[in-house]
């Protein structure tokens, strides 16, 4: 018989089809108090997994997890249980470095507005407004972790300086460090969010920051919709306190603020920065790995081990 896989949430077609082809997947029942018998349980980083969940699976022993967020799974939880959490860090850097100089491009030179403006055969009646040049620009980064270096070495490459902020030195890379997000935002014309998401960074992205920003500045957020005061972000686009944005992610996923929607000056996507199919190929074949590695005995990257 087929090891059973408890899906804590529903997962995407093309990892639901890959399991599938190896194990029995069985949809969780929140509306039961406890689900025994389970050894391995599969989420992903939005859904994440809290301690109270954790506490309804009495045998688990995996826990899979797709995306390299973590901070939905209470770690110290996992490791005070048992439970081994395997994710999927590094398989998206570089899909989603790539999305965040496109969402920079999009905001700053006008991308999506000049289809749109020839699309409603504006073009030749009336002049495109004026984008944003990035050439010779200052990139703050915020979190240099391997999706900001991947960042800061894309817009190196385009010709921008580029600084940073984060909550550790890294004396090893070659971009200077600023002390504080404000610093940041008052030095830079681009500022990309790379930050996980904590309890400390909540909202960082405030009307103190994006005044800080200024009205030629753009915002782009590929980290967590978490780390934007959304309220401030909304109004500086509507007054022109800045530029533009290119947004990824939203403090609500799927059912962002309407309000953005209306507004010509910022970018939209579906938190698809790491949807590729190289990247979804290679995400999937790491998630099928680490499930056999444990299955086997042989290790692999623990996320709660580090943290126990």
């Amino acid at each position: 018989m087929r090891e059973a896989l408890l899906l804590l949430c529903p997962i995407p077609a093309d990892l639901r089809a890959a399991l599938e082809a190896r194990y029995e997947l069985v949809p969780d029942d929140p509306a039961l108090a406890s689900r025994p018998g389970f050894r391995i349980a599969v989420t992903t980083a939005i859904q994440g997994a809290t301690d109270a969940a954790l506490a309804r699976l009495p045998d688990l022993k995996l826990l899979s997890s797709q995306g390299t967020g973590l901070e939905r799974i209470d770690l110290a939880a996992a490791a005070r249980r048992g439970v081994a959490v395997a994710y999927t860090p590094d398989v998206m850097t570089e899909d989603v470095a790539d999305a965040a100089i496109g969402l920079m491009y999009g905001a700053a030179r006008l991308v999506a507005e000049a289809d749109r403006f020839v699309r409603a055969g504006r073009w030749g009646p009336e002049r495109m407004r004026l984008g944003l040049s990035l050439h010779r620009k200052t990139v703050g980064i915020v979190g240099m972790g391997r999706i900001g270096q991947a960042i800061a070495r894309r817009c190196a490459g385009l010709g921008m300086a580029v600084v940073w902020t984060g909550p550790r030195e890294k004396p090893e890379l070659p971009w200077p460090r600023l002390p504080s997000l404000l610093a940041l935002a008052e030095r830079a014309g681009v500022l990309i969010l790379a930050l996980a998401a904590t309890p400390e960074s909540d909202r960082m992205v405030d009307a103190a920051v994006l005044r800080a920003l200024g009205p030629e500045g753009v915002l782009v957020n590929i980290a967590r919709g978490a780390l934007v005061d959304e309220e401030a972000l909304i109004a500086a686009l509507e007054s022109g306190g800045v530029a533009g944005a290119g947004l990824d992610v939203f403090a609500r996923e799927p059912a962002l603020d309407p309000r953005f929607l209306a507004l010509g000056n910022v970018v939209l996507a579906p938190h698809s920065a790491s949807l590729t199919r190289e990247t979804r190929a290679a995400l999937i074949a790491r998630m099928l790995a680490d499930i056999e590695a444990f299955r086997e005995g042989r290790e692999f990257l623990d996320a709660a081990a580090r943290a126990g």
